[in-house]
């Protein structure tokens, strides 16, 4: 069945702006997001064109630089249109997240040559990014990548394989992370290099639970050649730039998770409301309905920590505890929400004629990109005691 319009929710949103983004984007997820989805997802397809029209309508660069393109938006801000795109459909909010991710590096970290030369294009020229850091050997352990850039005269020559590329075989570029110098992370640097670049190809996609809309694929790098005019950042830059994206991207991850989780809730309570038994609704039995306030409440709990991160991001504060913290908890609330929503519709939950098991399903992953949960507890303790004993 169709997948049911995202419910509106409640927001404390900044601007007159900000409320007038978030109604474009509510519109955008009643017409042209939700009555795909299902449909979508089931056959693997990818919504380009939607990705299009989002960068058409400026959301796909929107807490970047206005005088390149974006939108000029807070992250407190950014954060809830990628929730309402979430809820409609994962595979769009964490694609715009993904999207921003790769957008990082040269909107943070590039010259304003390299700015002006590249940023109109990815923030609001119809192009598709993808952020290229782990490896089939390095996923967790991120700086041990064997990925290889080899200087030859005014340009690098990378070669190797990048592993779980969101959007990849179909981005236009990819912020590519490489060895320039030596082992561990003071010898990686950063490269923007173009999709259609001699010498890269992808392999088939994985095969996934969920979100089968979403490609994700290796890149293999044979021997293609980047200007030094794409290196972002200084030579052995590139992992102190991959973590700072990081940080921000796992806020995107947090935001998509809640999405998802009321998406689930929603169609929990609608069913719950028509679903009769015992002659009655089956929402008027209280454990259920205690299942249904712990599901509201925790997605409001969740809601409100990556708002507290985004808020400090936003301010130039520290953030980066707070983000592991919002990504720790959203994705788990996800997991939780996801599964009692499957519970909630009984036999109905486990089928794919209903949205529900489709919403667990996805929000798994949620709990592994980047940076699996395991790693963001690391990351809270690490700010709370310190490193680990050697």
């Amino acid at each position: 069945m169709p997948d049911r319009a995202p419910q509106p929710v409640d927001r404390q949103l900044p601007t007159d702006e900000a409320r007038e983004l978030i109604s474009l984007v509510r519109d955008i997820a009643v017409r042209e997001i939700a009555p795909q989805a299902a449909e979508e997802e089931d056959a693997g397809t990818f919504p380009r064109a939607l990705f299009t029209l989002l960068s058409r309508s400026g959301l796909l660069g929107l807490p970047y630089a206005g005088e390149y393109g974006g939108g000029d938006q807070p992250y407190e801000v950014y954060l809830q249109v990628l929730e309402e795109l979430a809820a409609a459909r994962l595979t769009v909010g964490l694609g715009v997240s993904v999207h921003t991710l790769a957008s990082y590096a040269t909107a943070a970290y590039g010259t304003k040559e390299q700015r002006a030369e590249h940023l109109p294009a990815m923030l609001g020229g119809g192009l598709l990014g993808a952020y290229g850091l782990s490896e089939p050997s390095s996923g967790s352990d991120a700086a041990s990548l064997r990925t290889k850039a080899v200087r030859d005269g005014d340009a690098w020559v990378l070669t190797g394989t990048k592993a779980w590329i969101t959007h990849g075989g179909i981005a236009d570029f990819y912020t590519v992370m490489a060895r320039t110098g030596e082992d561990g992370s003071r010898g990686i640097t950063a490269f923007l290099v173009p999709g259609d670049a001699e010498g890269l190809s992808a392999a088939a996609p994985e095969r996934k639970m969920g979100m089968k809309g979403s490609p994700t694929a290796q890149i293999h790098l044979d021997g293609v050649r980047v200007p030094d005019s794409r290196r972002i950042g200084e030579e052995g830059q590139g992992f102190a730039i991959a973590l700072s994206a990081l940080d921000s991207g796992r806020l995107g991850i947090a935001a998509c998770a809640i999405g998802v989780a009321q998406a689930a809730l929603d169609e929990a309570v609608a069913y719950a409301a028509q679903r009769r038994q015992f002659g009655r609704p089956i929402a008027d039995f209280q454990g259920l309905r205690f299942m249904l306030a712990d599901m509201a409440t925790r997605i409001e709990a969740g809601r409100a920590l990556y708002l507290a991160a985004a808020r400090l991001r936003d301010a130039d504060l520290p953030f980066v505890k707070q983000a592991a913290m919002a990504k720790l908890f959203c994705t788990d609330t996800a997991m939780d929400v996801t599964t009692d929503a499957v519970q909630i519709l009984g036999g109905y939950g486990y089928t794919a004629d209903f949205p529900a098991e489709r919403y667990l399903r996805e929000a798994k992953v949620l709990q592994i990109v980047e940076g699996t949960n395991q790693i963001q507890r690391m990351v809270i303790g690490r700010h709370l005691v310190g490193p680990e004993s050697r």
